[in-house]
C-alpha cells in the first residue's frame, strides 16, 4: 500500500475533519476518519491519488491564511463561506471533499480486513452503525416465512485453476478479449465455444464472492477503478466504473432493461435502434432482440421481487401514482412505473437475491448472476478460456494483411509487477474494456478517430424524510428496485448502506449528522436522464459538459419531478444532493426552488455508470470506429464488443444492452471466419 500523505497533508486532514463535524457528538475520532482515508488512497493509489493530493493542497490555500491553527468554530465557519456556499467552479470541486470524510467517518469498521463473516461479527457493536440505527446484514431479523434468508449459493464461482500468472501465462492464443465484463465476457465465452483458445485479460483484480465482505471501503477500493471516485476532468461527474474479473457486473444493481420495450419504455421515448439507422448503424432489431432473448436465458433475468424492495422500491411506485393522479401533463399521463427487471438470482427462485443492500460493493453470498458466476466459468470449464487479471492491455500490434489492412499479430500487456510482455494472436482481438479504457487502448494502438461523441446516463439523488414510524428500516432492501419512465428521463428508487450513503447525503456539519441519524426515516431515489454525445475522451480521461441549453431544463425538471414524487409519498422535507446542501419542504415552490438552485452543472452532484460512445458503429469509416459487426474499419481481426460502440444514448442502463451487443457480434456466428 502507497504512503498517501505528507504530515502536512495529514494534519490538514485531520482539522478539516474536526471541521466538518463541528457541534456534531461523534462516534469515532478525528484521527480514526483520517486513517480510513489514509488506508482508501493508499490502496487506490497511482493518478487518483495525485489529484487527491493537489485538491488537499489547492483546498488548504482556499483555506488559508493558518487554517489549521484556527478554533475548530472558526475553521468551519470559514469552510461554510468559501466551500459549501462558494459559487465558483474551482471551490465547488474543492467542496468534494467532505464526500469523502463524511465516507471515511461512516465507513468506519472495527478490526480492519476480515472474512465476511468475522467481520460482521467484529462489528455487532460498531458504535458508527449504532449511531444510526443500521444493522449489518447477519444481524436482521428475518423470520417471517414470506423472507428471503441471507445465506450463500455456491457452485458458480470461477475456479481457481483458470485463472492465470505471469508463470502460466502462455506466449500465444488464437483471441485475446482485453475486459471481462458485460461486453467482454459474453464475448469471450462465444468465441471460445467456437472452439478458439481464449486469453481474457482484465486490467483488476480476482475477487470470487467468498473473498467479498460488507468492509465497503476494502470493496471499493479493491472492486472500482480509482476507488469509486474516478471523475471528469472538470470533476463535475463521477464515473463509477467496475475494475475487477467481471467487471462493472460484479457491483452494478443488477437492472436490465431493452431499449424501446412495449409496456417497459415510455411510449414517447425515441426509437433507439431507428435513430442508429438513420445516422449510418443500421442494426437487424429482429437480430438485435435475439440476443437480448439469449442473454436472458443464460442468466435468468426476471422481474424484481416487491418484497425485494418494499421500502424505497414501494415508495416510489406508490409516490408516483399519487402524483401522476392530480398531473395534467399528457406526458406523465402516459408514464410507465414498473418493478426492474434483474440478473439476480434468478428471481422468484430460493437463490433469488436476498437484499442485503450491498449490491455495489459485491455481492458475498454467491446470489448475483454476473459475468464472473455466468459466462466466465463457463467459458473456461466448458471451452477452455483463461483470464488473467491485474494485467493491462497497453497497445494492440499489428501487421499488414494481404488487403492492406491492419491485422492485429499481438498484445502488448503490463504485468502485475509493471513489466511489459507481448501476447501474440494467432486469429484476432476483442476489446472490451469499457468507454473510457477502449477508446484510450485504441487510440494508443494508432486507430484514430476514437474517444468522440460519448454519451452519459446522468444521475443524480434525492433523499427524502419520512414521518417517524413511516417505512421501518429503509436500508433493509434491495438498492435499486423499481423506476418510472417519464419519457424525457428516469426516476429510479435507490438506497445505499452507511459509506456510500454517507457520500451522497446532501448537507454539512450538523445538518449532514442529522440526517444520517435518521438513516432509517429516509427513503432515496434518484433521477437519470440522457445526455447525449456530449463527451470525449482525452489522454485517458473523459471531458464532458452538459448544454445549457439542451441539458440543463430537463435535469431541473426531472430533479423537480422527483421532490414532488416525495411529497406525495408523504416525505416532510427532501435534500436534494445540492452543492449548498439546502432543504426543500412541501410549502415551497418546487419548479422555482430547482431553478434558482441549479444555474451550472456543479451546483449539484451528478455521477454516470453507464458511459457509453466513443467508438461508435457506422457503416462509414469516417463517421465511425466500427462496422456494423463491430469490427475495427480498416482491420480484419479487431473487434469491439462493448458499450462505446453504441452511435447514441440508449437512455436506460446499459448492462442488458452490451451483453446484447457482444452476442451480436460474436454469437450469431463466428465473427473470425
Amino acid at each position: 500500500m502507497t504512503a498517501p500523505f505528507d504530515f502536512g497533508q495529514l494534519k490538514f486532514l485531520k482539522t478539516l475533519t474536526e471541521a466538518l463535524f463541528h457541534g456534531v457528538d461523534m462516534a469515532i475520532t478525528a484521527d480514526q476518519v483520517v486513517a480510513n482515508v489514509v488506508e482508501l488512497f493508499g490502496k487506490v493509489g497511482g493518478t487518483k491519488l495525485a489529484e487527491l493530493r493537489f485538491s488537499l493542497n489547492m483546498t488548504e490555500l482556499a483555506l488559508a491564511p493558518v487554517f489549521v491553527e484556527l478554533d475548530v468554530e472558526t475553521r468551519a465557519e470559514r469552510v461554510r463561506d468559501r466551500l459549501q456556499n462558494g459559487r465558483l467552479d474551482l471551490l465547488q470541486d474543492m467542496a468534494r471533499l467532505r464526500g469523502i470524510i463524511y465516507a471515511c467517518y461512516y465507513g468506519y469498521w472495527e478490526g480492519g480486513e476480515q472474512a465476511r463473516d468475522a467481520g460482521q461479527d467484529a462489528n455487532v457493536a460498531n458504535p458508527v452503525h449504532k449511531q444510526i440505527g443500521f444493522k449489518l446484514p447477519k444481524f436482521r431479523a428475518r423470520t417471517d416465512p414470506p423472507e428471503m434468508l441471507i445465506t450463500d449459493v455456491t457452485g458458480r464461482e470461477i475456479h481457481p485453476d483458470h485463472i492465470l500468472t505471469a508463470d502460466t501465462l502462455a506466449d500465444e492464443y488464437d483471441v485475446v478479449v482485453i475486459g471481462s465484463g458485460a461486453g467482454g465476457a459474453v464475448a469471450a465465452y462465444h468465441v471460445a465455444a467456437q472452439g478458439y483458445k481464449v486469453l481474457i485479460v482484465e486490467a483488476g483484480p480476482f475477487y470470487p464472492s467468498p473473498r467479498i465482505t460488507h468492509r465497503e471501503l476494502d470493496m471499493i477500493a479493491a472492486l472500482y477503478k480509482h476507488g469509486g471516485v474516478q471523475t471528469t476532468t472538470n470533476n463535475d461527474f463521477v464515473i463509477f466504473q467496475g475494475r475487477c474479473v467481471g467487471g462493472s457486473s460484479t457491483v452494478n444493481n443488477g437492472i436490465c432493461l431493452r431499449v424501446n420495450e412495449a409496456g417497459r419504455t415510455h411510449p414517447d421515448a425515441p426509437d433507439v435502434l431507428a435513430k442508429w439507422a438513420s445516422i449510418g448503424a443500421p442494426i437487424d432489431a429482429a437480430a438485435f432482440h435475439a440476443s437480448y432473448d439469449a442473454v436472458q436465458a443464460k442468466l435468468g433475468i426476471g422481474r424484481a421481487e416487491p418484497r425485494s424492495g418494499r421500502h424505497n422500491g414501494t415508495h416510489l411506485i406508490n409516490g408516483w401514482h399519487q402524483y401522476a393522479a392530480a398531473s395534467s401533463n399528457p406526458r406523465e399521463q402516459r408514464a410507465v412505473t414498473d418493478w426492474f427487471d434483474k440478473n439476480f438470482g434468478p428471481p422468484n427462485t430460493p437463490n433469488a437475491c436476498a437484499y442485503c443492500g450491498y449490491c455495489n460493493s459485491g455481492c458475498p453470498y454467491g446470489r448475483r448472476m454476473g459475468m464472473a458466476q455466468t459466462y466466465l466459468p463457463q467459458a473456461c470449464r466448458d471451452h477452455g478460456a483463461r483470464i488473467l487479471p491485474e494485467t493491462k492491455a497497453e497497445e494492440i500490434l499489428w501487421q499488414e494483411a494481404a488487403n492492406g489492412k491492419l491485422e492485429a499479430e499481438a498484445v502488448r500487456l503490463v504485468m502485475p509487477d509493471g513489466s511489459r510482455r507481448l501476447v501474440r494472436t494467432r486469429v484476432g482481438v476483442v476489446v472490451a474494456g469499457g468507454t473510457i479504457a477502449s477508446s484510450k487502448l485504441l487510440d494508443s494502438s494508432g486507430i484514430e478517430g476514437t474517444g468522440y461523441q460519448i454519451s452519459l446516463n446522468v444521475a443524480s439523488p434525492v433523499v427524502a424524510l419520512m414521518p417517524a414510524g413511516v417505512g421501518g428500516n429503509a436500508w433493509d432492501e434491495d438498492q435499486m428496485s423499481s423506476y418510472v419512465d417519464c419519457g424525457k428521463y428516469l426516476l429510479e428508487s435507490h438506497f445505499q448502506p452507511p459509506m456510500a450513503m454517507a457520500s451522497l447525503m446532501p448537507g454539512w456539519f450538523g445538518t449532514h449528522a442529522t440526517r444520517m441519524r435518521n438513516f432509517s426515516r429516509v427513503h432515496s431515489a434518484g433521477i437519470l436522464f440522457p445526455a447525449d454525445r456530449r463527451g470525449q475522451v482525452v489522454d485517458g480521461k473523459l471531458h464532458f459538459r452538459l448544454d445549457v441549453d439542451d441539458d440543463m431544463p430537463v435535469l431541473r425538471d426531472a430533479m423537480a419531478t422527483l421532490t414532488k414524487v416525495h411529497f406525495a409519498a408523504g416525505a416532510i422535507e427532501c435534500y436534494p444532493a445540492l452543492a449548498n446542501g439546502k432543504t426543500i419542504t412541501p410549502d415551497m415552490d418546487v419548479d422555482e426552488f430547482f431553478h434558482r438552485e441549479i444555474k451550472q452543472q456543479d451546483d449539484l452532484t451528478l455521477s454516470s455508470s453507464h458511459a457509453h460512445g466513443g467508438n461508435a458503429i457506422n457503416e462509414n469509416p469516417q463517421y465511425g470506429i466500427v462496422d456494423p459487426e463491430c469490427r475495427v474499419h480498416g482491420t480484419t481481426n479487431v473487434l469491439v464488443t462493448d458499450a462505446s460502440t453504441f452511435p447514441s444514448c440508449i437512455r436506460v442502463n446499459a448492462q442488458w444492452t452490451t451483453m446484447a451487443m457482444a452476442h451480436y457480434a460474436t454469437g450469431r456466428g463466428d465473427p473470425f471466419s
